[in-house]
């Protein structure tokens, strides 16, 4: 039985491909297991610097399979309490979606919980929670307004249908669209350009523009002006010394 989840490391970049192409990488317990297993993998290895996450086959992921729901265990699939959004919030490492095809409702929450999200021009992005009775649990309901703003967020949430993705691009869902081929090397190349980067102060930057989620305006601000008072402070000891 081949993989559900693959893992890639070269160049400090890791590339987690879901692996269930036969079943347009639907979500079942043992793909979990293998995917929060990736992702506790990359945010501790010293060799990954950016994540991409991809989809094998013509399918992103299309959520939850349906034939798993009440048979396998989809909430706590390693017994350990741990979930997805917050092994993706532990890692403060980048992680960029690169969507290949369809992301559905689990799929599609799979992607908002990235940093960002590039597409190919036949990828497609549905949440189908209310049409096929599940309760959302990844972060929809919060992280879907939040990129694309409230009206469009309901929009999208009660009529179910499909947003392409020249239409997330024109709403801010996706960064870039380009043909399915180039995907994973444009991936990658936003990925190198990002490993250039200071490590360290790349994951402050991430962890300060994330504070903004959690914490009004003046907070969040006063937090960056905080780090950089510290900083200077710094930088005049390291000079003294």
């Amino acid at each position: 039985m081949a993989r559900p989840v693959l893992l890639d490391v070269e160049n400090q970049i890791a590339v987690i491909t879901l692996n269930r192409p036969e079943r347009r990488n639907a979500i079942n317990q043992q793909l979990l297991i293998r995917l929060y297993d990736a992702l506790d993998a990359v945010t501790v290895r010293d060799d990954v610097r950016v994540i991409i996450i991809t989809g094998n086959g013509p399918s992103f992921c299309a959520g939850l399979d349906l034939g798993a729901i009440g048979k396998e265990n989809l909430f706590d699939p390693r017994g350990n309490g741990s979930d997805l959004p917050d092994l993706m919030r532990a890692c403060n490492k980048p992680i960029i979606a690169a969507v290949n095809g369809h992301a559905i409702t689990g799929g599609f929450e799979l992607a908002l919980n990235c940093d960002f999200i590039i597409a190919a021009e036949n990828a497609q992005f549905s949440d189908t929670h209310v049409r096929v009775g599940i309760h959302p649990g990844w972060g929809m309901t919060q992280l879907l307004q939040q990129t694309v703003g409230q009206r469009r967020a309901k929009q999208i949430s009660f009529a179910c249908q499909p947003i392409y993705a020249h239409t997330a691009l024109a709403w801010g869902l996706v960064n870039e669209v380009l043909p399915r081929e180039h995907l994973l090397d444009r991936a990658k190349t936003i990925a190198a350009q990002i490993v250039k980067a200071d490590p360290q102060l790349l994951g402050v930057i991430k962890t300060l523009i994330e504070n903004r989620n959690r914490s009004p305006l003046e907070q969040a601000f006063d937090q960056e002006r905080s780090g950089f008072k510290q900083f200077l402070r710094d930088q005049i000891s390291k000079f003294k010394s």
